[in-house]
Formats: C-alpha cells, structure tokens, sequence
C-alpha cells in the first residue's frame, strides 16, 4: 500500500447505483400521523423518515391498494348533489 496517492490521475466514474438514490420530496402529513411514526421509531430505534419510507416501500413492493369506501349519508341528511 502507497503511503500517498495522487487523485489527479484517476478517473472519474458515474454512480452504478443512480434507480437507487433517494429522491427529496415535500408531503404534507397530518400532525397526529407524524406524531404516530415518531413514537413508533422510537421504540425501533429507526428515524421516523426512515420508517415512513419502509412502510410506504412496503405497500410499493406488494401493490398495496387502499380501500376506499365512504359510509352512506345518515338519512337525517340530504344526498349531496
């Protein structure tokens, strides 16, 4: 092993990894959803970030799909038009 290497004879190489890479983004949670994902990553000793990121990866990785279902109108209630 050298005890000095000069850098400027190397070559630059891109990243093999770039699909990889995390990308920044702003969501907009509900404070009691945040609130949720904090208490839970302390009890994992993960950062509540990270956490929200495996959940949602998880739902990506087995094509979760969200029920969405409303409850009917109370019929004391007119029927929005």
């Amino acid at each position: 092993m050298r005890r000095e290497y000069d850098f400027d004879k190397m070559k630059g190489r891109k990243n093999p990894y770039p699909k990889l890479l995390k990308q920044p983004v702003t969501i907009r949670l509900d404070r009691d959803t945040v609130e949720y994902f904090k208490r839970v990553s302390q009890k994992v000793g993960l950062p509540y970030q990270q956490l929200i990121n495996l959940y949602l990866r998880d739902c990506a990785v087995h094509a979760r799909e969200l029920k969405m279902r409303w409850a009917p109108a109370e019929a004391s209630e007119p029927a929005p038009r």
